[in-house]
């Protein structure tokens, strides 16, 4: 069953801010992503900084309005138009983890306070005595212990800040957690528990979740299904468990080809002493300012023809061999 349904959602900023800033050159950010999550599902969102991603996810819990488009909550419940205990309801089953535990945590709180400081407007609030005992069940559940309730989270490492951060996203029950880019900024080792541990948190309270990365190896290894995101919007979703091998869109292809290429130039600069270098996707990247009519990877795509640069492309669905669609946004691909 499907739990959200984004369709067609654009999103543009003013390229100036301020009282006195003119009006009418903008930053196109989001433009026209369509995709869905299923419960009990995880959905990976991959592709560059800059790419679109994070702004679609804040879309999602209306930090921003989008501009066209529509987020659809479950049976037919549309985002944009909830307001009051309705917008309060959604926020509870839809909870954002941030990439960086150190600067979403207020210093000057304990645990407690911040795991309890949104839950106590919440109209489903216990009470101090019960909120408390559900803080301690939910803090080491992620990992820590109940004690930790009274220190503040100065005091933790960064993996452990980022597992308060995902215990104060899962105190209220919430249906959907969208998690930005939660492992990036941590150590490998580091990364890999807290994956582990939203899998585990995942298969026992029957999340669905939208995993937000750069790192394609790192989503296909976590998600169900994965959408690359290039310019605003998707050029390509398929199942994760084969897009390694089954990848077509060229800027796919690139994804994966720069991670390889990383992976070995780290391995020969710890052997040599060097510093190693990964290969780079060339080319020039098209604008942000402006809306484009043709294919938006166009201008760094080694594949690209006249149809290329005239063209938008349209979606086209591949045989996946799971019964699950895979989708590529190319004029290149042929079945």
């Amino acid at each position: 069953m499907t739990i959200i349904s984004v369709e067609n959602l654009k999103k543009r900023f003013n390229l100036e801010a301020g009282f006195f800033a003119r009006f009418g050159r903008f930053v196109y950010a989001v433009n026209g992503v369509s995709f869905s999550i299923n419960e009990n599902e995880s959905y990976g969102l991959v592709g560059e900084s800059g790419c679109g991603k994070t702004t679609t996810a804040r879309l999602l819990v209306r930090m921003y309005r989008h501009d066209e488009g529509s987020i659809i909550w479950r049976a037919g419940n549309d985002v944009a138009a909830l307001t009051g205990r309705a917008l309060k309801n959604y926020r509870e089953k839809v909870k954002y983890v941030f990439q960086d535990p150190a600067r979403s945590l207020n210093p000057r709180m304990t645990v407690y306070e911040v795991l309890t400081a949104g839950y106590r407007w919440s109209p489903s609030w216990p009470g101090h005595a019960e909120a408390r005992r559900e803080a301690a069940a939910i803090l080491e559940e992620t990992g820590l212990s109940a004690r930790d309730l009274e220190r503040r989270p100065v005091e933790f490492s960064g993996g452990q800040r980022q597992r308060i951060s995902i215990a104060r996203g899962l105190i209220m029950k919430p249906e959907l957690l969208i998690c930005d880019e939660v492992v990036s900024a941590l150590d490998v080792s580091v990364q890999g528990q807290i994956l582990n541990l939203l899998l585990d948190l995942k298969s026992r309270h029957r999340l669905s979740l939208l995993f937000i990365a750069h790192d394609l190896k790192v989503a296909s290894y976590f998600c169900d299904r994965i959408g690359v995101m290039y310019r605003g919007e998707l050029v390509e979703e398929a199942p994760a468990d084969n897009l390694y091998q089954t990848g077509r869109h060229p800027y796919t292809e690139l994804l994966f080809r720069s991670a390889r290429a990383g992976h070995f130039a780290a391995k020969n600069a710890a052997r040599e002493g060097g510093a190693g270098e990964a290969e780079i996707i060339r080319g020039e990247a098209a604008t942000a300012l402006a809306e484009i009519t043709g294919c938006f990877f166009a201008g760094r795509c080694p594949r690209a023809e006249e149809i290329c640069r005239r063209e938008h492309p349209l979606w086209r669905t591949l045989p996946s061999g799971n019964g699950t669609a895979h989708r590529v946004r190319c004029h290149r691909i042929d079945d």
